[in-house]
């Protein structure tokens, strides 16, 4: 993705506060090879590119006096109640040093998993991104995971699913977490205590007394 930012020549909370009064949106470039430099964004573009899952998970192309960058997305600073972008950092691009990035994980095919079309499992998305580790060449903008092999009483792991090349996960000292899980449904689940124990209160029941 693309998108425009401009030098900022004042900072301050003053400032600030009157840059967000004329529709733009105070962030900053850091990392690299560069000193940090002070930038401003038009808000309205900016509020329409958050809104766009590429824009937090992928390298952006900045255009900045002139020249391109390539940045990441970093923090944003969210009005508490309004619907205003405070701040926003970025963070540029060195094409020979890993970085670190949390990839959207795409799920698909679980409507025609056995799972659910057999047995009419629920489904759940127990981790939706996944934190990685890689060359900006190789950071991919999402990681798709095909579930339309699931049946009744399985569990993915991260090691059920191959990531893309030159990627690792990674996963701060979990072992293989899971991704999805397939969960019975809930009268299924309440009926088979219940077989279970009829057995067991006839067994208890008292002998008839002989005559």
């Amino acid at each position: 993705m693309k998108f425009v930012a401009f030098e900022r020549a004042k900072q301050g909370t003053g400032a600030s506060r009157r840059l967000r009064n004329t529709g733009r949106t105070p962030g900053i470039v850091y990392g690299g090879q560069g000193q940090p430099e002070l930038i401003e964004l038009d808000h309205n573009a900016l509020w329409h590119a958050l809104k766009k899952e590429a824009f937090h998970s992928s390298i952006l192309d900045m255009e900045l006096n002139g020249k391109q960058n390539q940045v990441l997305l970093r923090d944003v600073q969210m009005h508490p109640f309004k619907q205003m972008v405070l701040h926003i950092d970025f963070q540029r691009v060195d094409a020979s040093t890993k970085l670190h990035m949390k990839v959207p994980l795409h799920y698909s095919g679980e409507e025609n998993s056995p799972a659910v079309k057999l047995d009419l499992c629920l489904v759940t998305h127990v981790i939706n991104e996944l934190e990685v580790s890689c060359l900006p060449k190789d950071l991919p903008e999402f990681i798709s995971v095909d579930l339309s092999g699931l049946k009744k009483g399985d569990t993915l792991h991260l090691n059920d699913i191959k990531l893309p090349s030159g990627v690792s996960a990674l996963t701060h000292g979990k072992d293989n977490p899971v991704l999805v899980s397939v969960v019975v449904p809930k009268a299924e689940a309440e009926a088979a205590p219940e077989a279970g124990a009829a057995p067991a209160a006839d067994a208890a029941a008292p002998a008839p007394a002989k005559k």
